[in-house]
């Protein structure tokens, strides 16, 4: 492995820092000498605070000759802050490697713009690994809507609940903690009003111990019914959003114009199977639990397939253990 190669390593690692919510991506930067020699490193902490490479600017007094060695192509435009191309051949950096294109209309063209000032640009190092760990950032800037996972738990059978209507708990707590720690990485969380009605959930997203972890997502109430006054999520740290409206296009517009760029789809069978059939799901994630229900209440309902024909293929891209339970992760064949 070449020494850039294990500076973009390290990158990834710093970039991991950072929030996987919000508006902007997670970006991690090194900044190395001649020798290969790490002498400052950075990452971004959020919308409005220093990019990664500005961040591992401020950390030497003289960037001069420096390599700057980034995990997303240098940004080409001023926003809450300034365009990390600039400061990069203000600070005399000579080369600079990226692993994954900025896929913005407004934010792309750093590399051209250094290339033009005569700095040594190498791009696509490390790329298919940068490329997964920010692909939710990544397919909402190239869709211009936010990236949908569908989360549901079920037992071996695929059923949901009980044909009495009862739910609580198929999965076991592993699992269900961990559904929490999704919650927290995501912009927001999708219910129907089905759920609101039924279950009146809080939609929080908390720790171990039951306390509010540090991110909470906006609940996302899809569909026509009326909420009653005094729900729990009227009550949710982050506020609420109440769609009026079973538009799913309609809804993502929105919401992507509101800077939420990943939604976790959680709300019943009707939601995840409007979202899979509008072909919006870009993740699945299904926590199995070792049992067998049987009966009517399966965990999706029409979702487009009339035929074998029109069946939707799947990629498995993780199976993992969560105590007796089993989490897959899958994802739409192709690129989006």
């Amino acid at each position: 492995m070449t020494s850039i190669e294990n500076g973009m390593r390290h990158a990834l690692s710093l970039a991991a820092h950072g929030p996987a919510w919000g508006v902007n991506p997670q970006v991690g930067c090194v900044l190395v000498n001649d020798a290969g020699e790490i002498v400052a490193e950075g990452w971004h902490r959020g919308a409005g605070t220093a990019h990664a490479e500005v961040d591992a600017l401020s950390k030497v007094v003289d960037a001069t000759g420096l390599t700057a060695i980034v995990t997303l192509e240098p940004c080409n435009h001023t926003g809450r802050t300034g365009p990390c191309s600039v400061a990069l051949l203000e600070a005399g950096v000579t080369r600079v490697v990226y692993a994954v294109s900025d896929p913005g209309a407004d934010s792309s063209g750093g590399a051209q713009r250094l290339r033009d000032a005569g700095v040594v640009v190498e791009s696509g190092v490390l790329k298919n690994e940068v490329e997964e760990f920010i692909r939710p950032w990544l397919t909402a800037a190239r869709l211009s809507r936010p990236f949908v996972t569908v989360k549901w738990a079920s037992s071996l059978d695929g059923r949901t609940a009980a044909d009495d209507g009862t739910s609580q708990w198929i999965t076991g707590t592993a699992s269900r903690q961990h559904v929490h720690e999704q919650r927290a990485k995501a912009d927001a969380i999708v219910v129907g009003t089905g759920t609101v009605l039924a279950d009146n959930p809080s939609l929080t997203a908390r720790g171990d111990g039951g306390e509010l972890l540090e991110h909470q997502p906006i609940p996302v109430v899809v569909g026509e019914r009326a909420i009653p006054a005094g729900s729990a999520i009227e009550r949710h740290p982050a506020g609420s959003i109440i769609t009026g409206t079973r538009d799913l296009n309609t809804i993502l517009n929105a919401l992507y114009q509101r800077d939420i760029r990943h939604v976790f789809v959680e709300g019943g069978p009707t939601v995840a199977s409007a979202f899979i059939a509008a072909g919006y799901a870009d993740e699945y994630l299904v926590y199995l639990a070792p049992v067998v229900i049987g009966g009517s209440k399966t965990a999706t309902t029409d979702v487009g397939v009339a035929t074998m024909a029109d069946l939707g293929r799947l990629t498995i891209t993780s199976v993992e253990r969560l105590g007796e339970d089993i989490l897959v992760r899958a994802r739409p064949i192709g690129d989006r």
